[in-house]
C-alpha cells in the first residue's frame, strides 16, 4: 500500500517506535527498522502512507508506560535535525541515526509519572533557555537540578550541567574546542592536532607547573568554533524560513534613490555581475562578518578582551536579518589580549568552511518545496566593524602616518605634539571649489587632486 508514496529519492517515513514518522528510510529498510524497534503505538490510520485522514486521526505518540499523549513540539526540532543528516548519510541499516537514540529516549519519557503532556526533553530545553536568558551560573544550575530531584524524586531529568551540555550537543547546539598556542602562533588543529608543542615558537601546548606538566592536561587557550553549514541548512529546514531566504530576490526596492537592504546597494549588484552562476540560484546564501572585542566580566578595571565573530544572513528581509536569533556566532576568540594582527590564525576554521561552502556547497533540503533538495553555496560579501577591528581583519594598520585605508600610501599626515594628525581633506573637493583657495585652513591653497584609487593587485603587492 505504501509503495506508491515514496519520494523521488526512494525514501518514505518510518513508523517504528524510534523514528515515529519523523525520519525517512528507503523502503527496503523499513522492515528491519520495524522488526528491531517495533511498530509505534497510536498510529492506527496510516496517513503518512496513503490512508486518508479522518477527523479523529490526530498524530499521537506512545509514552513509555503505554499511555498516548499529543505530539510534543520537540518532535519538530528533531525532525529538522534528522532531515539535515538524511541528505548526506546513507539512510537505512542498523547504524542510521544511532546518535539520536538518547534524544528519542528522553523525548518518549514522561517528565513525571502521570504527566504525559510534557516530555522530559521539552522541560530540559526550556530550563536551559531560562538559564541563558537569566545568566545563571553553571553551579546555580546544578543546585537547581539537585533541588528538583530532592523535591520530586521520580522526575526524569539530567543530573548536571555537564550532562545537559552533552545532550545539547546531540541536538546540533554544540561547538568544537580547538587549542591555541600561548603566543597565538598556530592552532593545534588538523595537521597540528596531535602535537604537544607549537610548530612555530616551540612553546608547550599545556600549562606547566614548576616547569612540569600537571596531572591533567590543561591548554593555555581554547578557541570555540561553531560550524556554520548545519545552521545554514536549518534555515531551509522549515517552510517559513525557507521562503524568507528567497526574499532578497523579490523584496528589493523599486525606487532607485532608496536603499532599505544591501541588495539595493552597488556592492551586491557588482558581486552578481562578477559571479553570475552563484547569483543565478537565489537560494545561495550571502553573509556578512562582524567582529569586535568586549570584556565578558563587565569590570572595566580588569583588562580582558574576548572577540566574538558573528555572521549575518543577508538573504533574509531587513526586519529579520538583524534580530539576535538570526545572528550566528561562529567563533569565540579567547583573551586576555586582543588577537591583533594574529586574528588570521583564529579565523582559519571559519575560512576553511567558507571556502568549502563557496566551492562545493552542501546538499540541503528545502522545506518550502516538496522533495526539494539543492546544492547550497555561500559567499562572504563584506565585514562590519569599527576602525581598530578593521585594522586587525585587513592587516592594514589603523595607526601611524599611513593609517587611512582610502588614501593608502598617499595619506597626508604630520606629527603634532606626540600625535599623528591628518590633513589635506580639501583635495577631495571639486577643483574649482572656493575653499581650495581659502588661506584660513593652514595658510596655503590646496591644488592637489583626490588620492588615486588602488586596485586589489596594488593593495596585495
Amino acid at each position: 500500500m505504501a509503495k506508491p508514496f515514496v519520494n523521488d529519492r526512494g525514501f518514505i517515513k518510518c513508523p517504528c517506535r524510534r523514528c515515529l514518522n519523523n525520519a525517512s528510510h528507503q523502503l527496503e529498510d523499513l522492515e528491519s527498522h520495524i522488526f528491531r524497534n517495533g511498530f509505534m503505538f497510536g498510529y492506527n490510520q496510516w496517513i503518512h502512507h496513503g490512508e486518508p485522514a479522518t477527523a479523529n486521526a490526530g498524530t499521537t505518540v506512545a509514552g513509555p508506560s503505554g499511555g498516548i499523549h499529543e505530539r510534543d513540539e520537540m518532535f519538530d526540532v528533531l525532525d529538522d535535525i534528522i532531515s539535515e543528516d538524511a541528505d548526506e548519510d546513507v539512510v537505512g541499516g542498523p547504524s542510521f541515526n544511532e546518535q539520536y537514540d538518547d534524544l528519542f529516549a528522553v523525548l518518549r519519557s514522561e517528565l513525571y509519572p502521570g504527566v504525559s503532556s510534557f516530555s522530559s526533553l521539552n522541560f530540559f530545553v526550556k530550563l536551559m533557555h531560562l538559564k541563558v536568558l537569566n545568566k545563571w551560573t553553571n553551579k546555580s544550575f546544578d543546585e537547581l537540578l539537585k533541588l528538583l530531584k530532592l523535591a520530586f524524586p521520580k522526575i526524569d531529568l539530567v543530573e548536571s550541567h555537564y550532562e545537559a551540555k552533552k545532550l545539547m550537543t546531540k541536538m546540533g547546539l554544540g561547538y568544537s574546542s580547538i587549542h591555541v598556542c600561548k603566543n597565538d602562533c598556530a592552532l593545534f588543529w588538523k595537521e597540528n592536532s596531535l602535537k604537544d608543542t607549537c610548530p612555530v615558537c616551540l612553546e608547550s601546548r599545556w600549562k606547566l607547573q614548576s616547569g612540569k606538566r600537571s596531572g591533567k592536561n590543561v591548554p593555555h587557550k581554547v578557541l570555540r568554533y561553531f560550524p556554520v553549514g548545519p545552521r545554514l541548512k536549518r534555515l531551509f529546514a522549515t517552510s517559513k524560513t525557507a521562503k524568507l531566504m528567497r526574499w532578497h530576490s523579490t523584496g528589493n526596492s523599486k525606487d532607485n534613490d532608496v536603499m532599505r537592504h544591501p541588495v539595493d546597494g552597488k556592492s551586491w549588484q557588482e558581486f552578481d555581475k562578477r559571479h553570475p552562476q552563484f547569483a543565478g540560484d537565489v537560494r545561495n546564501v550571502r553573509l556578512g562578518l562582524a567582529a569586535d572585542g568586549f570584556n565578558p566580566f563587565g569590570n572595566m578595571s580588569l583588562s580582558y578582551s574576548m572577540w566574538p565573530i558573528v555572521l549575518t544572513t543577508y538573504n533574509l528581509p531587513p526586519w529579520i536579518c538583524m534580530k539576535a536569533e538570526y545572528l550566528m556566532l561562529s567563533l569565540l576568540i579567547p583573551g586576555p589580549q586582543s588577537p591583533g594582527k594574529d586574528i588570521d590564525v583564529f579565523l582559519r576554521p571559519l575560512i576553511d568552511e567558507l571556502k568549502e561552502l563557496w566551492v562545493h556547497g552542501l546538499d540541503t533540503s528545502n522545506a518550502a518545496y516538496e522533495n526539494g533538495v539543492f546544492r547550497m553555496r555561500a559567499a562572504l560579501l563584506w565585514t562590519v566593524n569599527d576602525f581598530p577591528a578593521r585594522s586587525s581583519l585587513s592587516g592594514w594598520s589603523g595607526q601611524g602616518y599611513r593609517a587611512c585605508p582610502t588614501c593608502n600610501e598617499d595619506t597626508p599626515s604630520m606629527r603634532v605634539i606626540g600625535k599623528t594628525a591628518y590633513f589635506g581633506h580639501r583635495r577631495f573637493l571639486p577643483t574649482n571649489h572656493h575653499w581650495r583657495s581659502n588661506l584660513q585652513f593652514d595658510g596655503r591653497t590646496e591644488r592637489k587632486c583626490p588620492p588615486r584609487r588602488f586596485s586589489t593587485t596594488d593593495i596585495l603587492e
